[in-house]
């Protein structure tokens, strides 16, 4: 495999961190100069199902070939699209991507990139340690439904350089009925001419070395009566359906077709069946079945596409055979049923190494032994926003690391002039407590990718007594139980910000945190708290804490009446403390504290929201007003603690 391996300089266990400058580099190992790599495709029309709970055998990973297997593209069509659906997509990742990356992790892919255009969705998976060399990613979509203007018909794609080599993946949903067959060959055409990327590389679709066309293009089969059609898939005899399907006589006629191929469809129709069922359509509409999922792929002819000065923009020419093509008849959620299919691609030539080698010691015992050096390549852009993350073994996405530090040494621009090794370090607070393995990998802003990754090593840090404690311990175990969804953040972000990215994360967008606003945990969440601030896993006070203000302050505020007792009550002076009760006794909190600037006025919210705090705030107060006992008047319009007697001043 291509990954930089740690040479044998770095195995040792070092000694303590060495001192900022400019190391030496140790050797990288040699790489091998082509590479047969393993591709597969998937199509599906779920139409707007909830996922199943396993696709294992879809993408087939309980079989060995998933070992010879380096990328994965996953193309859904008609991903529940409502308004609802769509607005909770877009704060957190949709159910189909989640299942997807929750299965395929165990088996080392990460998810490279990702576009939706409402119902149809692209997802390309890579194995972690060929990430380095997989550059220039960039997706576009093309809406073709209602004339251009709805995306529930059109194209997404992802394309990338692999190993050199520039591959597209296109996933398209075309429109649908037997007569539209010259609405589908327009629409393609469309999409072909309107996706355009960046770069003198491949702009075009057709540019690329490697296209795999792929989705629900809604070909038919024409002619044949439906009785003679399911006659024909009952007695195993595919071949006569063949010469009559829309899409095997268009790729004879449709120049916009010609160098596309497929392999032989050896699979029973795939449209359309009962849900839950494998049989056909039982309907009124009695719709034929028909091949409406494929999977086709067309290599660019060494004659065509040359680039500046004549020279071919990629590396050598590739082959591509095909393994497998085959459809899977337990998936039931829809009435379409998914096709895969498993390609050997053989590279010509490869990139030798990657954009930035990662040397690092086997294991991390002692946190400063946490050092990273790291070696860029010639032509490297980096960028200050680049970034070194710390990834778990099995790790799902670029985002999912458990802690970074920036790439952002004093020599950078030094030693990727003389190509020299950069050396940062995490911090000990930075790093994971206990033993597991993981990975470290650098990532670049400029490319939104990971330009350079580490084998697996070992970190092994004493757990602190602060994390043993009981609060804590409960914290993590109901952490461990969330299974909620992971936030993907967008492909441009540089980066988020530490500890924000935590492992586990809340299906519900966080309330944004008001100065001095304090909200009472629910009867559910006041055992554990999900929060991993350790604020949060203290629990809250049960009742809304009593404010008591010094007589200076309430002078200040303008106040009518001052009652001698209640100025006796504020012999706080220029301190200014305030007096909070909590289940274990009061405390004292400093005036610095946002607690003690609790002015409803500050919070920007909703008069309606002001209110009612105000009115929680004083509810367990106005029985001792109507009793004739004296309080402090809190009120949205009238600055607070000025104190007035029941007589003077209404209650909120």
């Amino acid at each position: 495999r291509c990954s930089p391996r740690r040479s044998p300089a770095t195995t040792s266990r070092p000694g303590p961190a060495p001192r900022p400058g400019l190391p030496a580099c140790p050797k990288r190992c040699p790489a091998s100069s082509s590479l047969a790599g393993g591709i597969t495709v998937v199509t599906w029309n779920v139409g707007t199902a909830m996922p199943p709970n396993d696709v294992t055998s879809l993408l087939h990973l309980n079989t060995g070939e998933t070992n010879d297997v380096d990328v994965i593209a996953i193309g859904l069509q008609e991903v529940n699209s409502k308004i609802n659906k769509r607005l909770k997509d877009a704060l957190f990742t949709d159910q189909w991507s989640e299942l997807f990356m929750d299965v395929l992790s165990p088996f080392h892919f990460v998810l490279v990139s990702t576009v939706r255009m409402q119902g149809v969705i692209l997802l390309v998976f890579a194995k972690y340690y060929h990430l380095p060399f997989l550059q220039d990613i960039q997706t576009d979509c093309t809406r073709t439904g209602l004339g251009g203007y709805w995306g529930n018909k059109g194209g997404v794609s992802v394309r990338l350089s692999i190993f050199g080599h520039m591959v597209c993946f296109l996933n398209c949903h075309l429109p649908a009925h037997l007569e539209k067959a010259e609405q589908r060959k327009e629409d393609f055409a469309t999409i072909l001419h309107m996706q355009q990327f960046e770069g003198r590389a491949a702009s075009g679709i057709l540019d690329h070395d490697l296209v795999f066309w792929f989705g629900d293009l809604n070909f038919r089969i024409e002619s044949l009566d439906i009785r003679f059609v399911k006659y024909a898939i009952d007695s195993n005899i595919l071949s006569q359906l063949w010469e009559k399907d829309q899409l095997n006589i268009a790729k004879s006629t449709w120049p916009v077709l010609s160098g596309f191929q497929e392999g032989p469809l050896n699979f029973p129709p795939t449209f359309k069946f009962d849900v839950g069922t494998n049989k056909y359509d039982s309907s009124a509409k009695k719709r034929k079945p028909a091949w409406t999922d494929r999977i086709l792929w067309k290599i660019k002819s060494p004659s065509v596409g040359l680039g500046v000065g004549g020279r071919r923009p990629s590396r050598g020419v590739l082959s591509v055979s095909q393994l497998c093509y085959c459809s899977h008849m337990e998936y039931t959620v829809s009435d379409h049923k998914p096709v895969a299919a498993i390609f050997a691609v053989q590279f010509a030539s490869k990139a030798d190494k990657p954009p930035v080698e990662i040397y690092v010691a086997d294991e991390w015992s002692r946190p400063e032994q946490a050092v990273v050096r790291y070696k860029m390549a010639v032509g490297f852009h980096r960028s200050s926003w680049d970034w070194i993350g710390l990834y778990r073994v099995g790790f799902r996405h670029p985002k999912d690391y458990v802690s970074y530090v920036w790439a952002r040494s004093d020599d950078g621009e030094r030693c990727l002039e003389k190509q020299l090794c950069a050396q940062v370090m995490f911090s000990e607070e930075a790093l994971p407590k206990g033993k597991g393995e993981y990975i470290l990998g650098y990532y670049s802003n400029t490319s939104s990718s990971i330009a350079g990754v580490t084998e697996p090593f070992q970190i092994s840090l004493p757990r602190s007594e602060e994390g043993s404690s009981p609060t804590d311990s409960s914290g993590s175990s109901s952490e461990e139980e969330d299974d909620s969804t992971l936030v993907l953040l967008a492909p441009k972000s540089r980066s988020p910000s530490p500890g924000k990215m935590k492992r586990h994360r809340s299906r519900s967008p966080s309330l944004a945190k008001f100065q001095g606003l304090i909200l009472r945990p629910s009867s559910r969440d006041r055992g554990t708290s999900r929060s991993p601030s350790p604020q949060s896993r203290r629990g809250l006070p049960g009742d809304i804490p009593t404010i008591h203000l010094p007589q200076e302050e309430q002078g200040r505020c303008g106040g009518k009446a001052k009652e001698p007792g209640r100025a006796a009550d504020s012999q706080e002076g220029s301190s200014f403390y305030k007096t909070v009760r909590e289940q274990g006794g009061p405390r004292r909190v400093s005036a610095d504290n946002p607690l003690a600037r609790a002015d409803p006025r500050n919070l920007g919210l909703l008069p309606a929201l002001r209110l009612e705090m105000i009115d929680q705030a004083m509810g367990q107060r106005r029985e001792s007003v109507d009793q004739g006992y004296p309080c402090q008047r809190m009120s949205p319009t009238s600055p607070l603690g000025c104190s007035t007697s029941p007589r003077e001043g209404s209650s909120p």
